[in-house]
C-alpha cells in the first residue's frame, strides 16, 4: 500500500572575503543552554520569533538546500549575537536581510548528540526585531530524517521522505533554537520535483510550477500559531489522500476534546499514515498528525493514537513543556486527555481499564526495564543527556497516575475538569515548567491547598521508581483476564484438556492483550508445554494485531521456544515501531539461545531502519553506535 494521507475537512475553526569567521573553544555540556540542558541558544537574551524557509528538496543526494530567514528580537540591552543550535548543517553564508550585509558568525566544535553551537553577530540598529538569513544545507546523515528509494515504498514509483524531528532533531534540518522554550509561526516555500506531492505541519497555501525549472514543483506553508521547533515536520513522496469528515470518529474525538480543553486553533486535522519504519505510534505534528501503519493491521491502539495525538493538540502543542526534563506535562496530560475522551465515547469502564493496564506497563518498565534508574523520575535530570535515551513509558504513565490521583482528592470530575481547561487557557501559546504548573494548580483550587499541601510533591517529582500511591481503578473488565489466566497456571502440563478455542472469544483485543500481560507476569512462568498448547488453541502467531504479538511473542521468548524466534524477528523486520521493536530485540538478547540470531538480523537490517531507532536498539543489544 502507498503511504497515504487521511484527510479530515474539520475547520474547527567558507564565507565570502572580508567577512569575520571566529570559533569558540570545544564546547562542553556544562556550556549549554542554563534553561534547557538539551540546546545551545540562549532565548533569554535574543529569541527566535519568526521563521521563513526557502528550501530546495534533492531526493538524489538526500539534502534540503536554500535559506532560513529568521526573526529575531533582544531581550537584553547589550546583546549584540543570537545563538542558535546546528547539527551538522554546512553554513554557507549569513546576512542582514533588510540590507544584504554579511554577517559574522561562529560554529562550534559539535557535541556528538546535540551538535555545535551558531553564534551570529547581529547587526546594528536601533530596534530590538531583526531579521537575518542563513544559507546552508543539510547533511545526508542529517538524524531529523529518513530517505527511502521508490524501490523500498510499496507503490514503487517514487521515492519518499519524512522529518521526525523531536526531541532535539530540528537542528539537523534548520538552524533553530531547538528547544521547546522558544515557540515561533513559520512560512515555508519548498521546491521538490513535481511528480513529489509534499505536506507540512502547517495550512498549505498553494502550489505552481517552478518557472525557472518546469520539472519541478514549488510548494508553499503557513503555520500561524507559534509553536516550538520539535513540531516543523515536513513528508513528501507519490501520497494519496481520502477525506474521512465530517461525520467521523475523528471528528467526534476532536468535538468532546474541545468540550474538555477549549476551542481547536488549528484549522485542520489530517492524519498521515508512514512507512513502517516510522519509529513512534504517532507524532503529533500540528494539522499533520503522523501515525504508524501497525495501527491498520486491527490494533485497539487506532482509536487511542488518534486520540491520543488529539489530545497533544491542547497539552503539548499550545501548552507545552519548557525542556525535556518536564516532558511529564506534555505527555501525563496528553495521557489524561486521551482517556477522558475514551470515556466519553466508550463509557467509564473501558477507561479504568486503560488506566488500570497503563499502570501495569508503568511497572514493568519502571521495575524490569529502567531497574528503578534515574530515568523513573517524573522530572529527571537530563544534563548531557540525550532525550532520546530517557525517553520512556514513565512520564505518560506516571503523568497520568498524578493527575488522576489529584482528581480524585479534589473531588472528581466535576471539580478537575474546569481546572484542566483553566491550565490550558493559562499557558495556551507558552511554554511552562512544573513549578509553573503547580502554582496554577495552588492558585485554581485556594479553597482545597491543606489537600494539596498533604500531597508528598518532593517524591512525585524527584523519587525514582513506582509513583507512591496507587489509585483504586475499576478493573471489572479484566477479571476474566485474571480468572483465565489463574486456570492456566494452576492446571500441571498433563492437565490441559479442559481448555479450549471458546475460551477467547468473549475477549476484546484489549482483554486478550491483558490476559496475555497477566500470564507474563506470573512468578512462575508457563512451562514450553503450555505456551505451545496456548498456540494450537488460540492461534495467536496468526493474530495481525500488533498489541497481542508483542505480548504473545515475549511469552513464547520467555519459555524458550525456539520456533517463536522466527516470528519474533519477522515482527521486527516488518516495521519500526519502538514500542515493539525494542522489548522483542531485549528479549532475543536475554535468551541465550536467540542472542548471536538477533545481532546478526539486526546488522544486516540496520541500513532500512530509521535512526533513532537503529541507535536505541544497538544500545539494548549492547553494540556500539554507528
Amino acid at each position: 500500500m502507498i503511504p497515504f494521507l487521511i484527510k479530515s475537512a474539520v475547520s474547527l475553526i567558507f564565507l565570502a572575503a572580508g567577512i569575520q569567521y571566529w570559533r569558540h573553544g570545544t564546547m562542553t555540556k556544562e556550556g549549554l543552554s542554563p534553561n534547557d540542558p538539551s540546546s545551545h541558544s540562549h532565548p533569554e537574551d535574543c529569541r527566535l520569533v519568526h521563521l521563513d524557509l526557502e528550501l530546495n528538496v534533492d531526493f538524489n543526494k538526500h539534502i534540503f538546500s536554500g535559506f532560513a530567514h529568521l526573526t529575531v528580537e533582544k531581550h537584553k540591552d547589550g546583546v549584540d549575537t543570537v545563538v542558535l543550535d546546528s547539527k551538522d548543517l554546512k553554513i554557507k553564508n549569513v546576512t542582514d536581510q533588510s540590507t544584504g550585509q554579511q554577517l559574522s558568525y561562529s560554529l562550534g566544535d559539535k557535541l556528538e548528540v546535540f551538535g555545535s553551537r551558531l553564534e551570529i553577530r547581529l547587526p546594528t540598529t536601533n530596534g530590538n526585531k531583526l531579521n537575518i538569513s542563513i544559507e546552508y544545507e543539510t547533511s545526508p546523515e542529517a538524524s531529523a530524517f529518513q530517505w527511502l528509494t521508490a524501490d523500498q515504498t510499496a507503490g514503487k514509483r517514487q521515492p519518499y521522505l519524512f522529518s521526525q524531528c523531536q526531541a532535539i532533531h530540528c537542528r539537523s534540518f534548520v538552524p533553530c533554537q531547538d528547544t521547546p522554550s522558544v515557540k515561533f509561526p513559520y512560512t515555508a516555500k519548498i521546491t521538490a520535483p513535481k511528480e513529489i506531492t509534499l505536506l507540512m505541519s502547517a495550512i498549505s497555501t498553494g502550489s505552481e510550477t517552478d518557472s525557472s525549472d518546469s520539472t519541478k514543483s514549488i510548494y508553499r506553508f503557513e503555520q500561524k500559531v507559534p509553536i516550538p521547533s520539535y513540531l516543523i515536520a515536513i513528508v513528501g513522496g507519490d501520497l494519496e489522500s481520502r477525506d474521512i469528515g465530517p461525520r467521523s470518529k475523528t471528528e467526534t474525538m476532536l468535538k468532546t476534546a474541545e468540550d474538555l480543553c477549549g476551542p481547536y486553533v488549528w484549522g485542520r486535522y489530517d492524519l498521515l499514515v508512514l512507512p513502517p519504519s516510522f519509529p513512534y505510534g504517532g507524532m503529533e505534528n500540528p494539522c499533520l498528525t503522523f501515525v504508524t501503519p501497525t495501527l491498520l493491521a486491527g490494533d485497539k491502539s487506532l482509536a487511542d493514537v488518534v486520540a491520543h495525538e488529539i489530545s497533544h493538540s491542547w497539552t503539548g502543542n499550545l501548552v507545552t513543556n519548557k525542556n525535556p526534563e518536564h516532558f511529564w506535562l506534555n505527555e501525563g496530560h496528553t495521557v489524561f486527555v486521551e482517556r477522558k475522551i475514551q470515556g466519553r465515547m466508550n463509557g467509564e469502564p473501558l477507561r479504568q481499564l486503560s488506566a488500570a493496564e497503563g499502570w501495569n506497563d508503568l511497572q514493568q518498565s519502571v521495575v524490569d526495564v529502567l531497574k528503578n534508574g534515574p530515568y523513573t523520575k517524573l522530572i529527571p535530570d537530563l544534563r548531557g543527556v540525550d532525550p532520546d535515551d530517557a525517553f520512556s513509558i514513565v512520564p505518560y504513565e506516571k503523568g497520568f497516575t498524578l493527575l488522576y490521583h489529584l482528581e480524585t482528592i479534589l473531588g472528581g470530575p466535576d471539580e478537575f475538569e474546569p481546572f484542566l481547561k483553566a491550565y490550558i487557557e493559562k499557558f495556551k501559546y507558552k511554554s511552562i515548567d512544573s513549578t509553573q504548573w503547580k502554582d496554577f494548580l495552588f492558585s485554581f483550587f485556594q479553597s482545597k491547598v491543606d489537600v494539596l499541601n498533604k500531597v508528598d510533591w518532593d517524591t512525585w517529582f524527584s523519587a525514582v521508581g513506582m509513583p507512591p500511591i496507587k489509585p483504586e481503578y475499576d478493573e471489572s473488565l479484566a477479571v476474566p483476564c485474571q480468572e483465565l489466566c489463574d486456570k492456566w497456571s494452576a492446571r500441571s502440563d498433563s492437565d490441559l484438556s479442559q481448555f479450549s478455542a471458546n475460551d477467547i472469544t468473549k475477549l476484546t483485543s484489549n482483554q486478550i492483550r491483558i490476559f496475555l500481560y497477566k500470564v507474563l507476569l506470573l512468578e512462575s512462568p508457563l512451562s514450553l508445554i503450555k505456551v505451545k498448547k496456548m498456540e494450537e488453541l488460540y492461534k495467536f502467531n496468526d493474530r495481525k494485531n500488533s498489541e497481542i504479538r508483542l505480548k504473545w511473542l515475549l511469552l513464547c521468548l520467555k519459555a524458550h521456544w525456539e520456533d517463536s524466534i522466527q516470528y519474533a524477528l519477522k515482527f521486527v523486520n516488518e516495521q519500526g515501531r519502538m514500542k515493539f521493536v525494542r522489548p522483542i530485540y531485549r528479549a532475543l538478547h536475554a535468551w541465550e539461545g536467540s542472542r548471536d540470531t538477533a545481532i546478526k538480523n539486526f546488522l544486516s537490517k540496520r541500513p532500512e531502519m530509521h535512526t533513532t531507532t537503529a541507535e536505541l536498539v544497538a544500545k539494548d543489544l549492547h553494540l556500539g553506535s554507528s
